[in-house]
């Protein structure tokens, strides 16, 4: 009886093998080094979100408004769109506000804010804040929510509302990697 259920078992595999191997008149849909491979550019793309500068869309558009009109606004309109809609709310969550770290009063501030891009800077450390470089960029170990806060609660000096300047999350939950591709590997 054992070895009938053997026999069955063996000619089991091997009739999966026949039927899912590949022989050399078989393309097999893989694409060889040496072949082009042509890739679809067709059809219509739709902008989704906008996320360059973290939370901003979440903070600066009051609830119930429409935050995928800002998602989906481009950056060259940005601005003018918006820079009123942020200021608003800027002053609505921190009515004390005159400057901050930067110098920026709530106009110019906002106006750098409601055009949701992320500079990079051409020559020099890129950072979203570093003590000395701003907004030139964003490396992973940044603390763009803190630097956020700062920017929005700290005054010129950062020394206005210390409760309101960290969410005291410090680094990432696991280490960047050294390499590429750099980010932690997933739990």
């Amino acid at each position: 009886m054992k070895t009938n259920k053997f026999k069955i078992i063996a000619l089991s595999f091997v009739g999966i093998a026949m039927f899912t191997s590949c022989n050399n008149d078989d393309n097999c849909d893989i694409p060889v080094a040496s072949e082009p491979v042509a890739t679809d550019f067709s059809g219509t793309y739709v902008q989704k979100d906008q996320m360059a500068r973290p939370a901003i869309n979440t903070v600066f558009i009051a609830s119930g408004a429409p935050k995928d009109a800002f998602n989906t606004t481009t950056p060259s309109s940005m601005g003018a769109t918006y820079q009123s809609v942020f200021q608003s709310r800027l002053l609505a969550l921190n009515p004390g506000y005159t400057t901050n770290l930067l110098g920026l009063n709530a106009a110019a501030f906002t106006g750098v804010l409601a055009t949701d891009v992320l500079n990079v800077a051409k020559t020099g450390p890129t950072s979203f804040y570093n003590g000395t470089q701003v907004l030139t960029g964003r490396a992973l170990a940044d603390d763009v929510i803190d630097v956020e806060l700062i920017l929005i609660f700290g005054g010129p000096t950062n020394s206005q509302n210390p409760t309101l300047t960290s969410d005291h999350v410090d680094a990432n939950d696991k280490p960047f990697l050294s390499s590429f591709p750099y980010l932690a590997t997933s739990w």
